[in-house]
């Protein structure tokens, strides 16, 4: 589901937007929004309109300090807004580590799963592989529930991401999960760490990470607490700082990028790529 404009020049790829959807009541950004199937459906119904080319849904935070949601919890918020966007034929990404919530996402036709622990339990393997589902296989140095809190090393962490991943892929790969099912995403701010190295470090380094490891890499810099610290911005003023970060990812071959602001980054590239076909051209 790659969008390529019929200016875009050979060598140009834009990778897939995901429009991110909260249906929680403490996100970081947007808490309290699209609580309501409503309001949540006419949010991803707009960012479909400005480029989406999936929606993920989140019916929990996972940031640092949010509220614990059960599983059922989740799959209310989920029900109705799922329900919809499947029938209308959109892409949906259901963004939850808890098993029941995967399950109940499975069977409603949700696309991809995205997993914040990375899909740790094997377990489970049999199951997932039987969905059908595409999975977002994300690392955090948290390994299991939300964000925490905590000073790292940034050559440290990109260690343990290479690791993470080598580690994880051939597990899941071992299970009889297709090698083009899964996608990674090795996680950015508070999910690395509380100071904004370890986040410009693992950004700095898409390419390798592609090249090592030959799956569609997802990120999401998104609003995330590295940019507000090397910045000084507000989260109200983090747009430019957001979209900075975006379109560095998008020429390093993110293959997917997770935002709140899909018309700015679909803007953004579409101006990129006329640059860059005009370079080419030799305007």
């Amino acid at each position: 589901m790659d969008k390529r404009p019929a200016h875009s020049p050979v060598g140009i790829r834009r990778p897939s937007l995901v429009g991110i959807v909260n249906i929680t009541e403490d996100s970081f950004s947007d808490g309290d929004r699209f609580l309501t199937a409503n309001a949540a459906v006419a949010h991803a119904r707009r960012l479909c309109s400005q480029g989406a080319d999936v929606i993920e849904l989140g019916p929990a935070a996972s940031h640092p300090g949010s509220r614990q949601v059960t599983a059922a919890e989740e799959m209310r918020r989920l029900a109705d807004v799922l329900d919809q966007l499947v029938a209308e034929g959109i892409p949906v990404s259901v963004d939850s580590y808890q098993p029941a919530t995967q399950r109940f996402a499975a069977a409603r036709g949700a696309t991809y799963l995205n997993d914040i622990q990375g899909f740790g339990d094997p377990a489970r393997y049999e199951e997932i592989a039987s969905t059908g589902c595409r999975l977002i296989v994300m690392h955090s140095i948290q390994r299991h529930g939300p964000a925490t809190k905590v000073r790292t090393d940034p050559t440290q962490v990109c260690r343990g991401i290479d690791e993470f991943f080598a580690d994880r892929l051939a597990a899941l790969e071992a299970a009889s999960i297709p090698h083009d099912r899964l996608v990674i995403d090795p996680g950015l701010g508070y999910f690395l760490g509380s100071d904004p190295e370890p986040s410009l470090k693992t950004l700095a380094g898409l390419e390798r990470l592609k090249s090592r490891f030959d799956v569609p890499v997802l990120v999401s810099p998104s609003r995330k607490s590295f940019l507000r610290t090397l910045t000084g911005s507000a989260l109200s003023d983090i747009g430019p700082a957001t979209l900075a970060a975006e379109l560095y990812a998008a020429r390093s071959g993110a293959d997917f990028i997770r935002t709140h602001d899909v018309a700015a980054l679909r803007d953004a590239l579409t101006v990129f790529e006329a640059l860059e076909s005009a370079k080419e051209n030799g305007w």
